[in-house]
């Protein structure tokens, strides 16, 4: 996810689920890391919008406007039953997704996840056996990540394979790029930037809502586009939303069309 150019409405407080020290200390950890106030849950209701460490993890928690109806929260959680089924379900390496970065039978590119969010794309790259490298620069959106990641990484059933696969910087993805290693270059780069604002259904997904609130429209796509396919190795690949334009009046070398949304894939042929 791309930010910034953009003021919240909310006031953000940082908190935790009363009676549990460990969360307590942790929620006090990363208040000072990010500059935010840290209360108790006794002034919760003072605010509009926190971060709360509860049992299950660090969340957002929003109360109810005008466009969330009611209280409403968001965290990050690779075990969720609905990615399970989509990592189970989803069409392997002939999904769209797959076959957009280059996944395909004998064949697992390295991928740089530039706008990684809330990581659901890494995930399921990782899933089909491919190294991640995920870059977020939200700090708001890195904690849920970093604390998804550390959850998950505990689990059983993924912790020792698919988290493995994947690595997280807290970082501006142009920045990164443009200073990077040029000897390392990742064979694909993932670009997902915030969809333009629209009344489209899609786009008031509850998931997107609650994330625009906090980091605003993507003011920088093109210069992110640019600096991937200057960095790129093999190709660089943008999700769109069905009939967008492409990204700095650059035509892609083919897209992949779905009901909704599209990939845009780059090649880049001097890659190696």
């Amino acid at each position: 996810m791309i930010t910034h150019n953009h003021c919240s409405t909310y006031s953000l407080a940082i908190s935790y689920k009363e009676g549990d020290a460990s969360l307590q200390d942790k929620s006090m950890a990363l208040a000072k890391i990010m500059g935010l106030p840290h209360i108790p849950p006794s002034r919760q209701k003072e605010f509009n919008s926190l971060l709360v460490y509860t049992e299950n993890g660090l969340r957002i928690q929003l109360k109810h406007d005008r466009a969330i109806k009611k209280p409403q929260v968001l965290q990050v959680d690779f075990l969720s039953n609905a990615l399970n089924y989509r990592r189970q379900h989803g069409g392997g390496l002939k999904q769209a997704l797959a076959r957009a970065v280059g996944i395909k039978p004998g064949v697992r590119p390295h991928i740089l996840d530039a706008t990684a969010g809330l990581g659901k794309d890494s995930f399921l790259f990782a899933s089909l056996g491919c190294k991640v490298t995920m870059l977020e620069r939200s700090p708001i959106l890195a904690a849920l990540l970093q604390d998804g990641l550390e959850r998950a990484a505990l689990s059983r059933e993924i912790g020792e394979t698919i988290i493995a696969q994947l690595s997280f910087i807290q970082c501006d993805a142009i920045t990164h790029m443009m200073s990077a290693d040029r000897n390392k270059k990742p064979d694909s780069i993932y670009l997902d930037p915030m969809y333009p604002q629209s009344n489209k259904s899609a786009l008031n997904k509850l998931e997107m809502r609650i994330i625009r609130e906090f980091v605003g429209d993507d003011m920088d796509s093109d210069a992110l586009l640019l600096a991937a396919l200057d960095y790129s190795g093999k190709r660089v690949i943008v999700k769109r939303p069905k009939g967008a334009c492409v990204l700095a009046d650059i035509p892609p070398s083919h897209s992949i069309t779905m009901k909704n949304s599209r990939y845009d894939v780059y090649m880049n042929t001097g890659g190696s």
